[in-house]
């Protein structure tokens, strides 16, 4: 597996690729991380499409010893509050003893035939702590299909602050090994922090 970057410089230099307003994300996410070194990292830029408009943002996650820094930067058409293009950038800094789960998904091609160490051909990095949950709720059943009570509702709720896929075919092989080697780094951060609570 590729490691992650390990220094702020490495962490420029990936914003710089990316190619996305550089300067703009690099001061953003060189401002959240302070004086901190940068345990680990990820870049993803995404292009999508909303009716007849093409619209870029990328996503910065940074691992320091202590937080868990997130970015992210999306462009904006002119409109009535800006006669001119614009783009808004985010950070949020979360203590690591705040992330409450680190979830990664793989997405394989032939399992049947799956060799330990092949790269998936998507990841999906789901981490939660806490600021933003979903609740998904049904009407409630009791098994029966004749029966026309009230049970009420039954639902669940799911940590969902941030979401980043990144598939092989449209980033490339190496952010989905970056996504990996964060995820793992992440997780075992996290780890760390809750045994030594």
């Amino acid at each position: 597996m590729a490691k992650t970057g390990t220094t702020t410089q490495g962490l420029r230099a990936a914003i710089e690729r990316s190619g996305y307003y550089p300067a703009l994300v690099a001061e953003a996410v060189e401002s959240a991380v302070g004086g901190e070194p940068v345990s680990s990292y990820v870049v993803h830029q995404e292009t999508t499409f909303d009716s007849n408009e093409v619209r870029r943002h990328v996503t910065v996650l940074v691992l320091t010893d202590t937080r868990f820094i997130v970015s992210h930067t999306d462009e904006q058409p002119a409109d009535g509050t800006s006669p001119s293009p614009y783009a808004t950038t985010s950070t949020e800094s979360v203590k690591l003893e705040r992330i409450s789960s680190v979830v990664l998904s793989r997405v394989v091609a032939n399992p049947e035939s799956y060799t330990p160490g092949t790269l998936p051909r998507e990841v999906v990095l789901t981490i939660g702590w806490g600021a933003v949950s979903r609740l998904d709720m049904e009407p409630a059943n009791c098994g029966d299909p004749n029966c026309e009570a009230d049970h009420g509702y039954t639902g669940s709720l799911t940590a969902d602050d941030l979401s980043l896929r990144v598939s092989e075919a449209g980033d490339g092989p190496d952010t989905v090994r970056q996504a990996l080697a964060f995820a793992q780094a992440l997780s075992e951060a996290t780890a760390a922090t809750a045994g030594a609570r």
